[in-house]
């Protein structure tokens, strides 16, 4: 199993999983797979073992479910090149464990005390500025964290109010900007000798991770449980909120498959029924 991931990782993972899927696939290949099977004989795994594997999880089990995801896969390459018969793939009939979908949408308040706390940061001029600006940038974008920390110079395009990433979780795309975005990053400085809208203390570097820095911004704003994902859903409740469609958001997110923005759907409620209350009491009170 040791050799059979160390061919996964040459002929799948270093050329057809993108930087960050790869990144996570070899973590878990050392964290969990390859010391549970790492000594096994890759004809000898049965589904018992599998089943154990994922079972001994349990108190993790969006982990688990990921890591029975790449074991999975290596069985199915395992098939591909002759190393065990087809259809023998031990993952089958192994079902995921249930995992619970957090959303967590920031109120006014919260967005309010958000913004004191990086003003307060920036005047100190303790914090690296590119980290204060990218909090600001993913406010103001929706965007991925990946698509706002990778971002260059090249791919915005300030004119036609867009950002033209050559790459992201769902292949090129334009997401395009509202003009508080466009003004935000018209006033950013760009440092010399990188080309990073995020630049990073290394020349020609970006900011490295916005995780520490996120830490601190959410402890001092007293917004514990909120992960900088939460910025992205933020984003798409307002937008659902103001009344915007789903396929309309769905476009501003950069959602290639409509099922990813219909998790939005049951806030869209919330301005169905706004209307729906003030036509009713308009009829109610000319009747009356």
């Amino acid at each position: 199993m040791r050799e059979l991931s160390e061919r996964l990782d040459r002929e799948h993972i270093s050329i057809r999983v993108k930087e960050s899927t790869a990144k996570e696939y070899r973590r878990n290949l050392k964290r969990f797979i390859l010391p549970a099977l790492g000594r096994l004989r890759v004809t000898e795994v049965s589904r018992a073992d599998i089943a154990k594997f994922h079972h001994d999880l349990r108190h993790i089990p969006y982990q688990a479910n990921r890591n029975l995801e790449i074991v999975s896969k290596m069985f199915s390459l395992a098939e591909m090149w002759g190393l065990r018969p087809d259809g023998s793939n031990p993952r089958k009939h192994i079902r995921k464990y249930l995992e619970e979908k957090r959303e967590r949408f920031l109120s006014a308040a919260e967005l309010k005390r958000l913004g004191e706390v990086l003003n307060e940061m920036e005047a100190e001029r303790v914090e690296h500025a590119s980290a204060i600006a990218a909090v600001r940038l993913l406010i103001r974008t929706g965007c991925r964290l990946n698509e706002i920390m990778k971002l260059k110079w090249e791919h915005v395009d300030l004119g036609d109010s867009a950002l033209r990433l050559p790459d992201s979780k769902t292949g090129a795309k334009v997401l395009h900007l509202g003009q508080a975005a466009v003004d935000f990053l018209a006033s950013l400085e760009r440092q010399p000798f990188n080309p990073h809208v995020i630049a990073g203390t290394l020349r020609g570097k970006p900011l490295s991770d916005l995780q520490p820095f996120w830490q601190r911004v959410r402890a001092r704003a007293g917004l514990k449980d909120v992960r900088i994902h939460d910025l992205r859903q933020t984003f798409a409740s307002v937008a659902v909120a103001s009344g915007h469609g789903l396929p309309m958001i769905g476009k501003l997110l950069g959602h290639t498959q409509v099922q990813t923005t219909a998790r939005y759907a049951h806030v869209a409620g919330d301005p169905v029924r706004a209307a729906a209350n003030n036509v009713a009491s308009e009829l109610a009170a000319r009747l009356a």
